[in-house]
């Protein structure tokens, strides 16, 4: 797929805001694709990680933006972050759409007091590729699809687990997905968190220990998909509570890790509020842990983990594009009894219920916990899904579906599913 561009969820959402906004950031991880789609939209190119795009800057950072095509795409912002005071009187001299398009690979210094991008800036996060965007299927956003009501088939192309490993194995970075051999793909994944972590935490005026912050990051990637306790991670890093809440908000900010919070309700008593946390990819998940297919295999626990990674990826990656608005969390009560892998939270209080199974036969209680929340928030539940690895499609209960994995990537356009009671 070298040297072919494959069309991003987000490059719809970047055709219309450009027509209705002076500026628009996407912020994403490093080397998810964000210079690649934002170049394609813009009609100049100036990069801050090169000397000729940041001289200019420091010399007169407003004349560096003045008389220059638009939109005009300023790459790397937080390698010179006063670029931003730059584009604020810019806008504000000039408000009329389409004018700026910046990208950073961090969120750091743009929820800060003084931020100049407050109402002059649309933020718009961008993440790995989906596997819709990796073999170019039409992108129409799953939760969509699930509300308005649509068959959910499985792909023939994915016969078995062995290939969902793989695709979760190679992850969303485009190089690696794309470009790279099993073996490339591995090593590139395997250093990336490194490179990443480290290089952009100095240029952002910090400075992790290198051994402790790889420790800690293959801490959160043996718990990806989890609910572990802080406790449990700063003490298998072997550092303190507070070097790990400035490792955590550092890895954050790289979007490098992810937190679905914890969905409650005042229906609900007992309810653990621990947040699930997510290496943004799981990819580099296995990469960070050095785990290939086998290893794996081998490790129920570890397959479970890396397929719940690769699932919510998909949904994390689609719903900035997304029509119905929806925010992810997760539910578990305090004693672990009840949990649902994946809550998706839908206007005026409406949710969707996911559970990842990384195995092909489904059985009727594997939805015990959906049907436990269904008749729990009664109308307010839209829909449940057990989302596996096998091939059929199947009614579980009342407004609960057991759907292939591969459902997320394969739309099927005017069918329509019936959410109704098994043998109805």
């Amino acid at each position: 797929m070298a040297g072919t561009y494959l069309r991003r969820h987000v490059d719809g959402l970047l055709e219309t805001h450009l027509a209705e906004f002076p500026a628009i950031m996407l912020v994403g991880p490093r080397a998810c694709g964000k210079t690649t789609t934002a170049a394609r939209h813009a009609a100049a190119v100036l990069r801050l990680d090169t000397a000729q795009g940041s001289d200019a800057l420091r010399a007169d950072p407003d004349a560096a933006l003045r008389n220059r095509p638009e939109p005009l795409l300023l790459d790397e912002w937080q390698e010179y972050p006063p670029v931003m005071g730059a584009v604020k009187r810019a806008v504000d001299a000039e408000r009329r759409p389409g004018r700026f398009l910046i990208t950073g690979s961090a969120r750091s210094n743009t929820d800060e007091r003084l931020w100049p991008g407050t109402g002059r800036v649309v933020m718009l996060p961008m993440y790995p590729l989906t596997v819709a965007e990796t073999r170019g299927r039409p992108l129409r956003p799953f939760i969509d699809r699930v509300v308005a009501g649509e068959v959910l088939s499985g792909d023939e192309a994915v016969p078995d687990l062995s290939d969902y490993l793989g695709m979760a194995l190679r992850g969303g970075f485009p190089e690696p997905a794309l470009e790279l051999g099993e073996a490339g793909a591995q090593h590139w994944l395997a250093s990336y968190a490194d490179q990443a972590a480290l290089r952009d935490a100095r240029s952002h005026d910090r400075m992790p220990d290198a051994s402790r912050l790889r420790r800690y990051l293959e801490a959160l990637a043996l718990n990806s998909a989890g609910t572990p306790q802080d406790k449990t991670l700063y003490e298998a890093a072997g550092i303190d509570r507070r070097t790990a809440r400035v490792y955590e908000q550092l890895l954050s900010d790289l979007v490098l890790v992810d937190h679905l919070e914890a969905w409650s309700t005042n229906r609900l008593k007992r309810m653990s509020r621990t947040p699930k946390r997510y290496l943004i990819d799981s990819g580099l998940m296995a990469g960070i842990l050095g785990l290939g297919h086998e290893d794996i295999l081998g490790d129920s626990a570890m397959l479970g983990a890396l397929i719940d990674t690769f699932v919510a990826a998909q949904l994390r990656a689609e719903a900035p594009a997304a029509a119905t608005r929806y925010r992810l969390s997760h539910l578990r009560d305090q004693n672990g009894r009840r949990e649902v892998d994946v809550i998706a939270e839908l206007p005026r209080g409406r949710l969707i219920g996911i559970e990842i199974k990384a195995a092909a036969s489904v059985r009727r209680s594997d939805a015990r916990h959906l049907a436990w929340l269904r008749d729990s928030i009664g109308e307010s539940f839209v829909a449940g899904l057990v989302l596996h690895t096998g091939h059929d499609t199947i009614q579980l209960d009342d407004r609960i579906v057991a759907a292939p994995i591969s459902a997320l990537w394969s739309p099927r356009p005017n069918c329509q599913q019936s959410f109704t009671t098994q043998g109805d």
